[in-house]
Formats: C-alpha cells, sequence, structure tokens
C-alpha cells in the first residue's frame, strides 16, 4: 500500500492507492483527506469533491479514525513518529457554502412536512458536530424564527407539531445555546423561551429533557435568568421534576438550581411548590445532592423554611448528616438547619435532643467542610446559649 501523506491532525491523509486490498478498502481511503487541507479547499468555494467531482450535500467533517490507526500502526512498524496535529478552530472554517446550506435549510421550515423533518434532522446533526454552524445562527436575527416556524402559533397550519420533528428543533435549540454569543440572542427572542416551556410539558422525554437542558444552559447569563423566571418556566420545571423521569431529572434540577441564584426567582420557585415536591425527592433518596442544593438556596426564604419545618426536613436533615458519605450533601444539609433554627426557635429542641444522644453536629463541626464547620458550630454556640438561659432562669 502507497500512502501520500501531509504534516497534518488526526486523519492525516490526502489520498491513498493500494493494489494489494480490496477495491472497497480502497475507495473508502480515496474519500478520506487531511482535514486542514479540505477545509481549505472548502474555504476557497468549492462545492464538489476533489477525488470524485460529485456535488457535497453538506460540508460536516467526520474524523477517519480507522486510517488515523492505520497510519498510526505503520508509523510504530516503521520506528517513524508520528506528526503532531495542527491545531485549529472550527469556528475559523465557515464558508459561504455553509452560509448557503444553512439558509436553505431553513428555507425548508416553511415547506412541507416531510421536508421541514429532513431539514430538522440535519440541524440536529450540524450544530451538534460544527461549532461553526452553530455561530452562524448569530450572523442573522432572523434564523432562529426561521429554524422555529414549524412549533409558532402563528403558522398556517396550527397543529399539533409532529413529535419527532419537535425533538429535532428543541434539541438543536439546545445546542445553539452553548455558543455564547448565542445565549442572549435566543433568550431575547420572543419566540424561544415560550416554546421551550411549553415542550417541557408536551412531547417526547427527550424533548422535555432537552428543554430543560436549554434552559439551563441559557440561564448562564444573569438576564436570561429573569427572561426565563418571568416567563413562567419554573412551574412547568418543578413539574417535570415531581413526575420524576430519571432521563430528564439530572437537567431539571440543573435548569432550577441555576434559576434560582436569581432572588426573584427563589420566591417564584417556593410558590410554584419547589419544597414539596424537593423534599418528597430527597425523602425517597432521589437526586439527594442535587435537591439538597437547591433546598439550601431556598432555605433564604422565609415561607421556605416555614414549609420544610411542617414537611419534616429537621429528623431527614439530622440523618442524612449522620449516615450520608456526601461531604456535599452534609454541607447542605447543615446551612439548612442553620436557617431553620436562626428563623424558628420551636426546632432547636429536636436538634439539641439528637446532639445529646448522637454528637452529629459535633462531629460535623470537627471534621466537616470549612462551610459546614461554620455552620455546625453556630449552631451549636445557640444551642449552648438557649441551655444556658434556660439554666440561669
Amino acid at each position: 500500500m502507497v500512502i501520500f501523506w501531509f504534516h497534518c491532525t488526526n486523519s492525516a491523509v490526502i489520498f491513498s492507492w493500494s493494489a494489494d486490498v480490496s477495491r472497497k478498502v480502497s475507495f473508502s481511503l480515496l474519500l478520506t483527506f487531511d482535514r486542514p487541507c479540505i477545509q481549505k479547499w472548502l474555504n476557497e468555494g468549492n462545492r464538489r469533491c476533489p477525488q470524485t467531482h460529485q456535488v457535497l450535500p453538506h460540508t460536516v467533517l467526520t474524523p477517519n479514525h480507522l486510517v488515523h490507526e492505520m497510519i498510526s500502526q505503520w508509523c510504530k512498524d516503521h520506528g517513524t513518529e508520528l506528526p503532531k496535529a495542527i491545531q485549529y478552530n472550527d469556528e475559523d472554517f465557515v464558508t459561504n457554502v455553509d452560509r448557503s446550506y444553512l439558509n436553505s435549510l431553513l428555507e425548508k421550515m416553511s415547506s412541507s412536512i416531510s421536508e421541514q423533518k429532513e431539514a430538522a434532522k440535519e440541524l440536529r446533526l450540524l450544530t451538534k458536530r460544527m461549532p461553526s454552524f452553530r455561530a452562524l445562527f448569530g450572523e442573522s436575527t432572523e434564523a432562529i424564527p426561521q429554524l422555529l416556524y414549524p412549533l409558532s402559533p402563528g403558522r398556517a397550519d396550527d397543529t399539533d407539531p409532529d413529535p419527532d420533528l419537535q425533538e429535532d428543533l428543541i434539541t438543536t435549540v439546545l445546542n445553539l445555546s452553548i455558543h455564547d454569543n448565542n445565549k442572549r440572542l435566543i433568550a431575547e427572542d420572543p419566540l424561544v423561551i415560550p416554546l421551550l416551556i411549553d415542550s417541557l410539558k408536551s412531547g417526547t422525554i427527550e424533548t422535555r429533557r432537552n428543554a430543560a437542558a436549554a434552559l439551563f444552559t441559557l440561564s448562564a447569563l444573569d438576564s436570561n435568568k429573569l427572561i426565563i423566571g418571568e416567563s413562567g418556566a419554573l412551574k412547568p420545571l418543578i413539574d417535570l421534576l415531581e413526575e420524576g423521569h430519571p432521563l430528564a431529572m439530572k437537567d431539571v434540577a440543573s435548569a432550577i438550581f441555576n434559576l434560582c441564584i436569581l432572588l426573584e426567582n427563589k420566591r417564584r420557585a417556593v410558590y410554584a411548590g419547589a419544597v414539596r415536591v424537593i423534599m418528597g425527592k430527597i425523602i425517597n433518596y432521589t437526586l439527594v445532592d442535587e435537591l439538597l442544593a437547591i433546598l439550601s438556596m431556598l432555605s433564604s426564604h422565609q415561607i421556605a423554611i416555614k414549609e420544610m419545618v411542617e414537611l419534616g426536613a429537621v429528623p431527614c436533615l439530622l440523618s442524612i448528616i449522620r449516615e450520608s458519605t456526601s461531604e456535599r450533601s452534609k454541607e447542605n444539609c447543615v446551612a439548612i438547619l442553620h436557617s431553620i433554627c436562626f428563623n424558628d426557635q420551636s426546632k432547636l429542641r429536636e436538634i439539641g435532643m439528637e446532639e445529646n444522644a448522637n454528637h452529629t453536629l459535633s462531629r460535623l463541626a470537627q471534621d466537616g467542610t470549612s462551610r459546614a464547620k461554620r455552620k455546625a458550630s453556630a449552631i451549636l454556640e445557640r444551642l449552648n446559649r438557649v441551655a444556658l438561659i434556660a439554666h440561669t432562669a
């Protein structure tokens, strides 16, 4: 076998020719290119394969791991050092061909359902694989509305969206939201957040999960946290959390946590029933670490503390501190207990009895994380002060 190659990236082959292997293998190798070189070819506006001269349907590049492995083995067998990969940025490789292809796909979103579904699947794939395609959406304020036209309430047929089409489009929004420059553009489009909220309630579980993940990703910006909270996203997120589908739980919890960093959203989450749902999950040992982090954040709200007490949070939290091996869980438990103690003195006696019986807080004050030590020590001081006052009286 003769292989012609360059100082290049993982798929370090420009072309190859084989005289002693099957025609099938030879053909597959002939379509493997050195990535920077083929990308340069595409950047220059070429839309045909340089070997077959056939028109390319798109410009997605897929690594050829088989060829890379063959080259690596050849180098090893012949004592030759494998050339180092050239570092490149996918976003440098946006071509006019890419722009034209994106526009053609977006135009299909106002065509027949079959064309919409075909284009949506392609866009889902492109935005997953290619950062450059994610960046392209930021070049036009019309791209997002065009993408989501099949889901928009004002479309011509105005029927329930096809579940597969909905899943592909919502997943594409998730892929786009990963790109930092898209976060504000997506969240500020009046169509997007309401559609994500609708998708939390209906569609495949993958659609609902990816809608939650998109809200989480978009909420990285504080301004977006406000938009998402004001749009009413917390109630359907909490409802989906309560539903408890294992595929969606972590994405939902992450979205709720991120949103509740904003003070206004803490209040919204409390009034939407977050405490009851989260306590129920924790008592059933579901996603304990993640949900305790949310509960700890909500414990700065007076109504949240009242609900926690009514739902039996104190014995539950003390039990977790005693039995859990997670330092994160213990830390959040004692932080919540600290808020309860300093806002509802009626529970001090119960905590004091636990301390006398098991020295739970004393152990945490000695061996916990720095935050856990501070919170546990503050509760112990409070207990000692109350005991001293009672003794003096």
